[in-house]
């Protein structure tokens, strides 16, 4: 649901980017050089990004029982 603090494979902090990657993204920025940009070099980093679906405003519409 948000992004984990660190990359599960190698330990790299990541959730500080995580913004400002989603602000460049929504803007049109290639995925890509925005990555590069970053400093997100090693594939294990790159895949939480590419892989993180946000759904805190999902799960948020939802009731508790």
């Amino acid at each position: 649901m948000i992004i984990p603090v660190r990359c599960f494979s190698c330990g790299k902090p990541i959730a500080h980017l995580w913004e400002e990657y989603k602000e460049r993204v929504a803007k049109g920025e290639d995925r890509k050089k925005v990555m590069d940009d970053l400093g997100l070099e090693r594939y294990c980093c790159r895949q939480m990004f590419l892989g993180q679906v946000d759904l805190v405003d999902i799960a948020g519409q939802f009731k508790k029982i």
